[in-house]
């Protein structure tokens, strides 16, 4: 039995020929978790799939943490995945280099001023960061104040790797800037790579050097 997003589900639909499906729209995650522990704990092996790598901002952490709450005794194995940030990093050249962070702007489940807070941190401490949900259609005034944020401590020239669609039909990767990166057609599946004081684009591509003498 496979159990997913329905988007999710379409791009493996090669893979589940034969099986028994069982999907679900978005925010709809803790729904698609029990019904997939459920059906495990009447004997059936049971596949979670998740966009990436299921244990960031996927699915793994909560079929866990949802197999305790319900008092099951499950076995969870997790599978990993390519993440969307080594995706957009493997696409632009090679921006996650040295230290960098990961930040969702979504704020379903984090309050935004705890967000902002992480964006603060990270941008003062000369992190490269790789944001994950910039911006949907409701949802737009966040990705502004986030490159509000980082223009504080770093050049508008600091490289910027705008990611969309990473692998799939549409696909579009753009090297911008952090003045200008506010201008590209920026969405929930979009992946922003902002780079931080030592970031450079050699012959076309994204890098944050790692310190070696070259």
């Amino acid at each position: 039995m496979v159990v997913g997003y329905t988007k999710y589900l379409e791009l493996v639909e090669d893979l589940t020929k034969g099986k028994e499906l069982v999907s679900t729209g978005m925010t709809r995650e803790v729904d698609r978790v029990r019904a997939a522990i459920t059906r495990a704990s009447e004997g059936l092996s049971v596949a979670l799939i998740s966009s990436g790598d299921a244990g960031i901002y996927g699915m793994a952490g909560l079929a866990i943490e949802l197999t305790e709450s319900m008092g099951v005794d499950l076995p969870v194995e997790v599978i990993p995945g390519v993440s969307a940030a080594s995706s957009a990093g493997a696409k632009l050249g090679a921006p996650l280099a040295l230290d960098f962070a990961t930040i969702s702007l979504s704020d379903l489940l984090v309050p935004w001023d705890t967000i902002k807070k992480r964006l603060e941190a990270v941008a003062e401490a000369d992190m490269v960061v790789a944001l994950y949900n910039p911006k949907s259609k409701k949802r737009v005034s966040q990705l502004e104040e986030a490159a509000e944020i980082f223009r504080k401590y770093r050049p508008g020239a600091t490289p910027v790797g705008v990611c969309d669609s990473i692998s799939l039909d549409g696909e579009r990767i753009v090297i911008t800037t952090l003045d200008k990166f506010l201008n590209e057609e920026i969405a929930m599946r979009t992946t922003v790579i902002i780079g931080n004081t030592s970031s450079k684009i050699i012959d076309g591509r994204f890098v944050n050097p790692r310190g070696y003498d070259v």
